[in-house]
């Protein structure tokens, strides 16, 4: 007597039920939705403590969300003792970009930017963005307290000077 039959009855149950788990246990897969591309918008990490680095993009604080990470440790070590400015320029309609004077740990990934976003490129440059751009950087942090047209407002247009203070 031949028990390929049961045997390729289990194989067929046991396929149909991890199959059912894998459904079960990856919520991108149900109804038809495809996974999440890793690369595309990242989330932030988990911020550190947002009152040990403050901001200042002209005369106006922002609050900001500040990344946990080596290049935000950096840069609160750089400006422990003295307030770090930075004179920015406008580029491309979506962000301004300034020389940082020093060279920072980095990590950069590719990244799609919101407007608020604060990003560290190649190691030696602040870029606070007012629109979006994907590029690889690396995240510094976000501001949390200005809508798109208030990061418009503040940005836009002309060169500004961004302050970083230690609190």
């Amino acid at each position: 007597m031949r028990h390929t039959g049961s045997a390729g009855n289990l194989r067929k149950h046991l396929a149909g039920g991890l199959a059912c788990l894998l459904l079960l246990l990856c919520p991108g897969c149900r109804s038809g939705e495809s996974a999440p591309a890793e690369s595309a918008v990242s989330a932030p990490a988990p911020a550190m403590d947002s009152t040990a680095l403050g901001m200042l993009i002209n005369d106006t604080e922002v609050s900001v969300q500040w990344e946990d990470n080596d290049s935000v440790r950096a840069l609160m070590e750089l400006v422990r003792e003295e307030p770090l400015t930075i004179t920015m320029s406008p580029y491309g309609g979506f962000e301004q970009v300034g020389p940082l004077g020093h060279e920072l740990p980095h990590n950069d990934t590719q990244t799609t930017t919101a407007g608020g976003d604060i990003v560290l490129y190649n190691g030696n440059q602040i870029v606070v963005f007012y629109g979006t751009n994907s590029w690889p950087y690396t995240r510094l942090g976000h501001i949390t307290d200005k809508t798109a047209a208030e990061l418009n407002e503040l940005l836009a247009g002309s060169d500004v000077t961004v302050t970083i203070t230690c609190e």
